[in-house]
């Protein structure tokens, strides 16, 4: 009797090797749109998790931004039970946006949804479905923006419950094992970009819809555009090559991390202390926390930092651990940029008397006696002093 489908298999060998650490009886939850990437993921977990020992549900998140959204995500719920998966769920969440476009405002919500879904069920991890197609698309929009090697390292294969098992897999692999199964799925029709036959007069960029009401998410612009133009001019490996990129960048996002949240946390003061004092020592974790009293933030959110470990820092430590103190202070990280993490980095190692630095989230940077001060209007609202300059001899000394 012969095997699965090459395609099927692979789908199944990438999930039993992200679940391959859990415990028997463990629940694992799968995240179903209803489209080809999370139907097929929702399959292969169907059929691994309990050969592993394990429990294996879904939960599919009704964004309601889409006419018939109800009936997409109840028939999506109605597959997963089909396949044998158990508690379904429905989720129905509000995007709010605020400031940061739709579609960070769906991602935002549909998290929450993921993560609350997992908590009342007690899941040990969350699978999602993306591809390495995804992880590309992600690459070339943090390019787009100039972004730092965090955002450019895409998307981890896990982080917390958070899990992607199919990053090695391309989007007409999920396809093919839906074609195989026999399974049916949706087609998110704002992911459709009419693109043009590669030679003809309206091909390539130029045939994008334009920006504004009705144009399709920048993501599906970049999927339907730019991708195809990259691998008919570079070829096929284009898109594997950009996935390839944002696993070694995410290398060395990681330790850069690790030593920034390591120099924070040898920045960080108790509010109200010294300059230089030792009674705001941490107790050696590399978050920058300490036992709740001497953490570097005040009642009022306000995050104290010493500049002088900043100063002497490497510019790359130094920049991750503003970033991680402006998020701290309460900063949407979502809408903290580098311009606002290099007007922070002035403050350190530029420092002219230059007034508040304006932050994301109706925040402020102030330098003051040593310190770098970020917190609300008014928490923050001592300046230091500009430095002096040195006296210049005159011609009779």
């Amino acid at each position: 009797m012969g095997g699965p489908a090459p395609v099927v298999a692979d789908a199944r060998r990438a999930v039993r090797t992200a679940l391959a650490d859990l415990g028997p009886g463990d629940l694992v939850l799968v995240a179903c749109s209803g489209g080809a990437d999370s139907t097929a993921l929702a399959a292969a977990t169907a059929f691994v998790a309990p050969r592993l020992g394990l429990r294996a549900g879904a939960v599919v998140v009704d964004h309601g931004l889409q006419d018939g959204s109800a009936e997409v995500a109840a028939t999506a719920a109605a597959r997963c039970r089909d396949l044998g998966l158990a508690p379904v769920s429905v989720r129905r969440v509000v995007v709010v946006t605020d400031g940061g476009g739709p579609e960070a405002a769906a991602r935002t919500a549909r998290y929450a949804a993921l993560a609350a879904a997992a908590d009342e069920a007690g899941a040990r991890a969350v699978l999602l479905g993306h591809t390495l197609d995804d992880q590309a698309e992600t690459v070339l929009l943090g390019l787009a923006r100039g972004a730092g090697a965090r955002s450019l390292a895409g998307m981890a294969g896990r982080r917390g419950a958070l899990r992607r098992p199919f990053l090695g897999l391309r989007r007409a692999d999920t396809e093919a094992v839906c074609r195989t199964l026999g399974l049916g799925w949706w087609d998110d029709p704002t992911n459709s970009v009419p693109v043009a036959a590669p030679g003809t007069p309206d091909a390539g960029p130029a045939a994008a819809p334009e920006p504004g009401a009705g144009a399709p998410p920048l993501r599906s612009r970049v999927r339907g555009l730019v991708v195809p133009a990259l691998v008919e001019v570079l070829g096929p490996g284009a898109v594997p090559g950009l996935a390839r990129s944002a696993d070694l960048l995410r290398d060395d996002a990681d330790l850069l991390d690790e030593l920034a949240a390591r120099l924070l946390a040898d920045a960080l003061r108790p509010a109200g202390a010294t300059p230089g004092a030792t009674d705001g020592a941490t107790d050696g974790t590399t978050d920058g926390t300490t036992d709740g009293t001497t953490d570097g933030a005040t009642a009022g959110g306000t995050v104290e930092l010493e500049v002088e470990p900043l100063a002497a820092a490497h510019a790359a430590l130094r920049r991750r651990a503003l970033r991680a103190a402006a998020v701290r202070a309460g900063c949407p990280a979502s809408d903290l940029f580098a311009v606002h993490v290099d007007a922070l980095d002035a403050l350190v190692v530029g420092w002219r008397g230059q007034g508040p630095v304006h932050l994301p989230g109706d925040l402020r940077g102030v330098r003051a006696c040593g310190r770098l001060a970020l917190g609300p209007p008014g928490s923050t609202s001592r300046r230091e002093p500009a430095p002096t300059p040195a006296p210049t001899p005159s011609a009779q000394e």
